[in-house]
């Protein structure tokens, strides 16, 4: 989780001893072993309340793709430039009726006197 490894949890520890004190160190050590059990009850609690509310499709949801770890900016961009679009169109088929009124090209530009 904090990604700490055997040598830098020994450093912070002598480290702790040294600011708190041996005197208080049983007494910060406990406080901290109680705010660490409170926060994994809250985060089962929350967990229940979740799985109460959501129902049966909580064990359908694929909480992996919500890791925030697992999003690279760099790999969305490159996705979102390498996709060719929709492929269902033929190039230069319209579908659907367009919202911008086409003008015959057979026939002259209008001019508007009043509006120039």
């Amino acid at each position: 989780m904090f990604d700490i490894n055997g040598w830098e949890f020994i450093i912070l520890v002598v480290a702790a001893l040294l600011v708190i004190g041996p005197e208080r160190m049983p007494e910060y050590s406990a406080k901290l072993a109680r705010m660490v059990k409170q926060v994994r009850g809250l985060a089962d609690a929350a967990k229940v309340q979740l799985r109460e509310q959501m129902g049966p499709e909580f064990d359908d949801v694929d909480w992996k793709q919500y890791d925030p770890r697992q999003y690279d900016p760099r790999r969305i961009v490159r996705e979102a430039l390498m996709d060719d679009g929709p492929t269902d169109s033929q190039p230069g088929e319209v579908k659907g009726q367009s919202s911008v009124n086409r003008r015959d090209s057979k026939r002259a530009t209008p001019y508007d006197e009043d509006s120039t």
